[in-house]
C-alpha cells in the first residue's frame, strides 16, 4: 500500500475531507489530494503533521509496519505530539537543562504517586 493511499485510507475512517486536511496542512485541496494519489510527497514535517491529524505514525503512513496504531515501534511508547515535543526539547537542552527537566519530572512523580494518597 502506497503512502498516498494509507493517507486517504486513515482519511476516510476519521471522516475528514480532504479539505478538512488541506486546511489542517494549510495547504490547497487539490495539493493535498496530489498527495493522495502518489503525485507529491509531503515534507517530512507536513509527514508528521499527518501522522498527528490521522493519530498513527510515520512509520505506518511509510509502509514501515502494517500497524496504524500510534505506537513508537522502537521503544514501545506511545508516539503522541507530546511525547515527540519532550523528545525534541529534550535533544535540543544542554546537559546540565536535561538534568534539571528530570529531577522535575521526578519531583512530579514523587507527589503523583506518593503513599499519603
Amino acid at each position: 500500500m502506497s503512502l498516498g493511499s494509507r493517507i486517504k485510507e486513515l482519511r476516510l475512517k476519521r471522516n475528514f475531507t480532504q479539505q478538512d486536511m488541506a486546511d489542517r496542512l494549510t495547504m490547497g485541496r487539490s495539493n493535498f489530494g496530489h498527495i493522495e494519489n502518489d503525485r507529491v510527497t509531503p515534507t517530512s514535517e507536513d509527514l508528521q503533521t499527518l501522522a498527528d491529524i490521522l493519530k498513527t505514525s510515520t512509520d505506518y503512513l511509510l509502509g514501515r509496519t502494517d500497524d496504524p496504531e500510534q505506537i513508537n515501534s522502537r521503544n514501545g511508547i506511545e508516539d503522541t505530539p507530546e511525547i515527540r515535543a519532550i523528545q525534541r526539547a529534550a535533544r535540543n537542552m544542554s546537559s546540565n537543562d536535561q538534568k534539571k527537566m528530570l529531577n522535575m519530572i521526578k519531583a512530579a512523580f514523587e507527589e503523583a504517586f506518593s503513599e499519603d494518597d
